[in-house]
């Protein structure tokens, strides 16, 4: 699949990069999108969440009333789950919500994100720039010159380049990554993917697997 390198004035610089058939043409796998995607979130939480149960809450330890007699069910002290101010049955405790994802099926579902914007013709190929200095300014008129204004887009570079993160960061439709930080919720999370010449060589090397 050819596609064409535009300047960062959106012009074609008559230049295009072929993208590799076995990591932008593959049959997409839904299930190895979900469960990398699945792992992403699963990563980001911190698992902090808990809530006092009967032994930690504070109150008297006395019964209240009769365990029988009384008509009604049997309950301790006040600090029992079924009183308002007792403690919480079954309540959220800290874990770790991470879990093992083999390596072949997060490239897997790489390469099938991937598939899924080249099918969709939703990747833009553009050469590789910078800035003197970061300037939000700049980085805008480029996104307007690839008509790209009023979507989510992902730049991927080659490598780390603070100019351009910095010129971009404020801005909340546009983000700014490495070929080496990309995955896949980044890559579905974004309407556009704009790739610099020098980074689809490296994306290439990196899900070659």
């Amino acid at each position: 699949m050819e596609v064409n390198v535009l300047n960062i004035k959106g012009e074609d610089t008559g230049r295009t990069v072929t993208l590799n058939e076995a990591i932008f043409g593959i049959e997409p796998n839904d299930h190895a999108i979900y469960l990398d995607v699945k792992q992403y979130m699963a990563n980001k939480r911190q698992g902090t969440h808990k809530a006092k149960e009967r032994s930690e809450v504070s109150g008297s330890t006395r019964k209240l009333i009769r365990q029988k007699g009384g008509g009604g069910a049997r309950r301790g002290d006040t600090k029992s789950p079924v009183l308002v101010g007792g403690g919480r049955a079954f309540g959220p405790k800290p874990r770790d919500y991470s879990f093992k994802l083999n390596k072949k099926v997060k490239v897997l579902a790489r390469k099938s994100a991937l598939s899924y914007k080249a099918k969709d013709k939703a990747i833009v190929v553009l050469e590789d720039f910078s800035f003197e200095t970061p300037k939000t300014k700049d980085f805008v008129s480029i996104v307007k010159s690839l008509n790209l204004d009023n979507r989510k887009m992902l730049l991927v570079l080659a490598e780390n380049n603070d100019l351009v993160y910095k010129s971009a960061r404020n801005l909340q439709k546009a983000k700014v990554v490495t070929a080496a930080e990309l995955n896949t919720y980044k890559v579905l999370d974004a309407a556009s993917l704009v790739l610099t010449e020098s980074a689809v060589g490296l994306i290439e090397n990196y899900f070659k697997a």
